[in-house]
């Protein structure tokens, strides 16, 4: 499974061991889980996904790590794990993120955060850094939800934020169970559940991942800028999670025959559905928010039938969370029928200090790449906030000093294959991280 990753002599392997290219990393992988359609599909718990964990865990041991699967499915990498007070409240350094992905989606959201860590920490140990204090790469299990619903399972389970019971119930439109999954690829999903010890044992969590859209940017470029291309910065820190929800919207309607009731004896839940949709986007440009039908379940399925139920999921958020409720409320109203919150997250604010610290390390990146500089004369390092969830969130949300550092995307596309980033800004983002890696484990991290 594992190709050639790593630089060559010639090209700069220092004499502590391989240094790997993140570049290589992802085109190892770029073949897993290509859906027909086009795109990537990882889904938890499926071949593709279980095949880039082994794949993270030859990575990982290959260079000296010490991997393990915790109870609710998710994997660590450790680096310095048996240092003297590694066991101690706060005294984790975790860089990493996920492998899974949304049906068809891109192949950077998740991958870049893992892959970037991986080259960061063999980087660290080819020049012969020893850290003092653990570092760890976790993967975190189905962070996207694309398979059973809710996203950030893994974190949300670790943290007590997810229910180990509900988890279980969750099924993916075949109608398997999150719990029969995880029994068939060897998992205990009777194990799922809180793990305080280990969440208290992060001092620090740093998440690198693919921009995602082109939200309004700050600090130090153009007034105005929409995203980091427009910024034109490589690299950007993110300040919060915009609060976002799932909702479920059921209809009801009575089963007929398509080619024998007339239409007006007829009880029609599509009719409900095609409104909700259109009542979603009306609700969204009223309020200010996003909101999107993107998964829609019709029963039973015959085109000859008129449907005995219709379901439809709606996702909302936006920067206001009082705006993004008022528009799920029009919603329902709309459609007179009262929708189930699957899913809320409010807003998640990464914290301020932790990305003070690590603005330093970033910016020693960027000079010694040549990075564009701001009106300050300092390299461009703009913060914006986030449309999308992350495990960071989570971690954030149960008190975890969090920061998350975003690589330039282009296309402002995500969960979708346009997804991208240039390699010279994924080496760059894995360049960064070598740097926060260094200062926050060194020997002063405690200042």
């Amino acid at each position: 499974m594992i190709g050639d990753a790593t630089t060559s002599a010639a090209s700069g392997m220092a004499p502590g061991g391989p240094v790997l290219d993140p570049v290589a990393l992802l085109a190892e992988i770029d073949d897993v889980g290509r859906a027909a359609g086009g795109g990537w599909s990882r889904l938890v718990h499926t071949d593709a996904e279980r095949t880039l964990r082994d794949w993270f865990t030859e990575h990982a041991t290959r260079l000296g790590l010490d991997v393990e699967e915790d109870r609710n499915g998710n994997l660590w990498a450790w680096w310095g794990g048996d240092l003297p007070g590694a066991d101690a409240p706060g005294a984790v350094l975790q860089v990493g993120s996920h492998l899974d992905s949304v049906p068809a989606g891109g192949a950077y959201d998740g991958p870049l955060g893992v892959v970037t860590a991986l080259a960061a920490v063999s980087r660290l140990r080819a020049e012969a850094f020893t850290p003092h204090r653990p570092v760890v790469v976790p993967v975190f299990a189905e962070e996207e939800g694309g398979r059973f619903g809710i996203a950030c399972a893994g974190s949300r389970l670790m943290t007590g934020a997810l229910d180990p019971v509900r988890a279980g119930a969750l099924a993916d439109p075949d109608g398997t169970t999150a719990a029969d999954a995880a029994r068939r690829v060897g998992a205990d999903p009777t194990a799922w559940g809180p793990d305080p010890v280990r969440v208290a044992r992060i001092g620090e969590a740093v998440e690198l991942h693919v921009e995602q859209g082109h939200l309004p940017t700050s600090g130090g470029c153009r007034h105005g800028a929409m995203g980091l291309a427009e910024a034109g910065a490589p690299l950007g820190l993110l300040t919060e999670i915009w609060p976002h929800g799932r909702w479920r919207f059921d209809l009801v309607g009575e089963p007929n025959h398509a080619g024998t009731t007339p239409l007006d004896r007829r009880v029609d839940p599509m009719l409900a559905l095609a409104e909700g949709v259109l009542a979603a986007r009306r609700a969204a440009e009223r309020h200010g928010v996003l909101a999107t039908v993107g998964k829609v379940r019709v029963d039973p399925g015959a085109v000859n039938a008129i449907p005995s139920a219709a379901t439809f999921w709606l996702d909302a958020r936006g920067a206001d969370p009082a705006a993004v409720d008022a528009a799920v409320a029009d919603i329902a109203a709309a459609l007179g029928a009262a929708p189930v919150r699957e899913s809320w997250t409010p807003v998640t604010r990464f914290d301020a200090g932790l990305g003070a610290r690590l603005a330093g390390p970033v910016r020693a990146a960027l000079t010694a790449a040549g990075a564009p500089t701001g009106t300050d004369g300092q390299p461009l390092l703009p913060t914006l906030p986030s449309g999308a969830g992350h495990d960071a969130g989570v971690l954030a949300e149960a008190g975890v000093p969090t920061a998350m550092l975003v690589v330039r995307n282009p296309s402002g596309i995500s969960h979708a294959p346009g997804e991208h980033a240039e390699d010279g800004d994924v080496r760059l983002g894995a360049a960064a991280l070598v740097e926060i890696i260094r200062d926050r484990a060194d020997a002063g991290w405690q200042g």
